[in-house]
């Protein structure tokens, strides 16, 4: 059985002192399990104090994205370089606000992924489609393009450990949610996909996340689907009540 993976994205929120308080609401309260992985991606700002403070802890940390370089001039920019130092293990790659507000291209995101794999880090690679090619019908093709572009160069040892969060960017922070069977049908045909890239095995050893307004009343019905492994969370994990409820689902059910 695939580990399950929550993880919780908190895009631009939260000061230092409520980021520290979240974690120490959360750190010792999570369930002993080898059935998930808890993960908060915070501010990059927060990175180097919340490994510290959860170091030894089931909690583990994310960041936001990370550019493709180790260093150079760059303003405002973090590089795998410096996370790997700071012992971050996850990373995530190309979400559509990335791609949308900063312009980032499947190229990018492949030059990203390639990167984050020669530091050690475990890319959370996202992939998804807009509502004009959901309602066009292109959900399928759009996806599996952007999974074949993000790959590209990285070999079947690599692609096992990597994690796809299908995010249809309809649902991301619209309340609108993909219905469990609808998620378990795109995250099904990214499994296909990655079985055609690489082979059988890879395909059955990747774990694939839904994310897009993923709640602590939807994610048991989400995470009973054959390939939803986990759940990439937005507003949902900001909150340390309703990141513990998620996290028990995921480890118990």
């Amino acid at each position: 059985m695939r580990k399950r993976i929550i993880a919780g994205n908190w895009k631009m929120y939260k000061t230092m002192d409520e980021a520290k308080n979240f974690v120490e609401e959360v750190k010792d309260r999570l369930p002993e399990s080898d059935r998930v992985d808890a993960v908060i991606c915070p501010p990059s700002l927060y990175l180097s104090a919340l490994v510290e403070s959860t170091e030894g802890t089931p909690l583990k940390m994310g960041a936001q994205t990370m550019h493709d370089v180790d260093e150079g001039a760059f303003t405002g920019e973090i590089s795998p370089k410096m996370l790997a130092e700071l012992n971050v293990p996850f990373v995530i790659l190309g979400h559509s606000e990335r791609r949308q507000y900063f312009n980032e291209t499947d190229e990018a995101v492949n030059r990203k992924v390639v990167a984050a794999f020669s530091k050690g880090l475990t890319p959370i690679i996202c992939v998804g489609e807009s509502l004009d090619e959901r309602e066009a019908g292109k959900t399928v093709e759009t996806v599996a393009v952007q999974v074949q572009k993000a790959f590209e160069g990285i070999n079947a040892e690599q692609a096992k450990d990597a994690i796809i969060a299908y995010e249809p960017i309809w649902a991301i922070g619209t309340g609108k949610t993909a219905t469990a069977q609808d998620a378990n049908d795109v995250c099904g045909e990214i499994r296909a996909e990655i079985g055609k890239l690489y082979d059988d095995e890879t395909a059955s050893a990747i774990r694939i996340q839904y994310g897009g307004s993923v709640k602590p009343g939807n994610i048991g019905e989400l995470l009973s689907m054959e390939h939803v492994d986990g759940a990439l969370v937005g507003g949902a994990s900001l909150e340390p009540a309703s990141f513990l409820e998620m996290i028990g689902v995921a480890a118990n059910d």
